[in-house]
């Protein structure tokens, strides 16, 4: 048993899922046992942990395994957590499992060097062929040798960065882990996750992120690392980040280059290079022996892109007897906060979050780990937003969809008919000045929760935001599968970010009491489908940026985070195209410079933008249809 001194007792990190610590009712304590171990690992490094064992040792049981590089505080022994297991929901201390805790390599009280979102081949600092599955396969083969009362079985559950140890952790993994339980996991941090959309830079998230997560490297194994100053952020992130000038100036001021080492990997890497490239986990889930349970929310503004890419790379590679695809109406973490009945202005008619538990993870865990009666799991169970309801697919993207095309119309018109007639183009001017909005109402740091279904009357009403919007739906419309915009566009400025939203807008009218199906909203409500930002620079490659040639036509497309909604008869689509979304994405010169994060003040200027809309350039977005 490890001891420490009240000195070295931390409290949890101050991130989405940390656990504080707290005291304990004595019947969690008179049923457990808790013991701190450095299990080594085969290079001689040594991670810490925490085990949780039933007292009673008559049966045997599972381990149900977290890794973390957010710490497995608290520290101890006579320090105990909140709950044991997923949402620390007391069903699974009832059950009986050994609960295992661990910080991951380079963190915390863990040896080692700490690597981000490590490389699963040829982690840089790393000794050859050490990553995260041979340190979780090390860890478990530790802890069947060493740990009284298991029955040889595991399973590793995490979400958000532990969602990735998940995933990562499962490749060539050890025989006794029979199941993964990754949920919104990053997969890709550098083009679709935590990081970078596209080549445009997440602001708020990580701003917020660097300040907490600490700094790195550090004394091996001598505690937490020490935090950044942490700023006032008032009551108005927007006008805190747009005080704080370019990423230069507020790096400079908040994350000085000689103790932000992380920080500086960004300066290095603005774009998609084979630094990033090494880190995408995605084409090495191939060898994923057991069970998958890949779960995420349709409203994760963070790793919806590494949910949905990594089922996919798991079936494209058959690399798992079963996997299973599980998406809910949530945001980051969403299933476990709450009923999942509500997100912001739009509810639901059932508690999709103790659904999701009840009748998904628990059941699942059970089955896999303690032989009990399989749940009827499809391949995919997904939640369809707009029509209320939970469906159950074969396949992962859906197989009987047809692609069509949603052209932009002169007039603010938006069809699945012809490309329109004729030269037409819309223009506004974006003004890095007077950035749009990301959310309609203001909280703290970072960004709200439900601002991935918010209201956005208050964009639609901005002169430097396009609006397309159809007719009055006559028949309900199901779209289920990856958005692609297709932009022709030009600007009198070299650089540019094009950021689309698609959005459902509601009738005027209240449509619980018109006893219209569906999710709900207030009336005329303008609910966010999917938005995700696009910088141009990089429309010829994610890695080598060009400018724009002031006011010369160009092209882009990208593809967004897949949906399932069903626009609902009654109702309009709606796609918005706009320059600006801060401070969810930090703001572009829009004056080209060859490194953003070196960028001051002094380059930011206003631009105007075209986005073309005739027969010869029909701007669209590209979508599959449920017949």
């Amino acid at each position: 048993m490890i001891r420490f001194p009240k000195a070295a007792t931390l409290a949890a990190a101050a991130l989405c899922f940390a656990v504080t610590a707290m005291a304990q009712p004595r019947s969690l304590r008179d049923r457990y046992t808790k013991v701190e171990v450095r299990i080594p690992m085969r290079d001689g490094v040594r991670l810490f942990t925490t085990i949780y064992a039933p007292r009673d040792t008559t049966t045997r049981v599972p381990f149900l395994i977290a890794r973390t590089p957010y710490s497995v505080a608290p520290y101890g022994a006579d320090n105990w957590r909140a709950g044991l297991g997923p949402t620390d929901n007391p069903r699974y201390a009832d059950a009986g499992f050994i609960f295992v805790y661990q910080d991951v390599r380079g963190r915390n009280f863990s040896e080692g060097e700490f690597t981000e979102t490590t490389p699963h081949v040829g982690a840089p600092g790393r000794p050859k062929g050490v990553n995260e599955s041979t340190d979780t396969y090390d860890t478990i083969a530790w802890l069947l040798a060493h740990q009284a009362g298991n029955n040889g079985r595991a399973a590793l559950y995490g979400i958000s960065y532990p969602g990735f140890y998940v995933a990562a952790s499962c490749i060539d993994a050890h025989p006794a882990l029979r199941a993964c339980i990754p949920q919104a996991p990053i997969v890709d941090i550098a083009m679709g996750d935590d990081i970078f959309h596209n080549g445009a830079f997440l602001l708020a998230h990580n701003f917020e992120f660097y300040l907490a997560f600490g700094r790195t490297p550090r004394a091996p194994a001598s505690g937490p690392d020490p935090k950044y100053p942490q700023p006032d952020f008032g009551s108005d992130a927007y006008d805190f980040f747009l005080k704080q000038g370019s990423l230069r100036e507020m790096a400079d001021r908040w994350l000085p280059r000689e103790t932000a080492p992380r920080w500086q990997v960004l300066v290095d890497h603005p774009a998609y290079d084979a630094y990033w490239r090494a880190r995408n986990l995605a084409p090495h889930l191939k060898r994923t022996a057991a069970a998958m349970l890949v779960v995420g929310g349709w409203y994760d503004a963070e790793d919806l892109a590494g949910t949905l890419g990594s089922f996919e790379a798991i079936e494209r590679n058959h690399a798992s007897a079963q996997a299973t695809l599980v998406m809910g109406p949530w945001s980051h973490g969403g299933w476990r906060r709450g009923d999942g009945d509500a997100l912001g202005g739009v509810h639901w008619s059932s508690k999709t979050a103790a659904f999701y538990t009840d009748s998904v993870e628990f059941p699942f865990i059970m089955h896999h780990l303690k032989d009990m009666a399989a749940p009827a799991l499809p391949k995919a169970l997904v939640f369809r937003t707009g029509a209320d309801t939970w469906e159950r697919l074969d396949a992962w993207p859906r197989t009987n969809t047809r692609r069509k095309s949603l052209f932009l119309q002169r007039d603010g018109g938006l069809s699945f008919g012809a490309p329109p007639a004729g030269r037409a183009f819309t223009s506004y001017v974006s003004d890095p000045a007077r950035p749009v909005p990301s959310s309609d109402h203001i909280e703290g740091a970072g960004m709200p929760a439900d601002y991935m279904t918010g209201d956005q009357r208050f964009a639609a009403q901005r002169p430097d935001v396009a609006v397309f919007q159809t007719a009055v739906l006559t028949e309900d419309v199901t779209i289920s599968g990856a958005v692609s915009p297709v932009l022709h566009v030009a600007t009198n400025g070299t650089d540019a970010d094009f950021i689309v939203k698609l959005v459902d807008v509601f009738p005027g009218i209240d449509p619980v009491a018109n006893g219209l199906p569906g999710d709900r909203a207030s009336p005329g409500y303008q609910q966010l489908v999917r938005g995700e930002p696009f910088r141009a620079r990089y429309r010829r490659s994610p890695e080598h940026p060009v400018p724009f040639i002031p006011l010369v036509p160009d092209s882009l497309r990208f593809t967004m985070p897949a949906i399932n909604h069903t626009f609902r008869r009654g109702h309009r689509i709606m796609v918005q195209v706009q320059s600006s979304w801060f401070p969810h994405i930090d703001r572009n010169p829009q004056k080209f410079v060859t490194n953003l994060f070196a960028a001051t003040s002094k380059d930011f200027q206003s631009a105007t933008m075209r986005v073309f809309h005739d027969a010869s350039r029909p701007s669209r977005l590209e979508v599959d249809v449920v017949p």
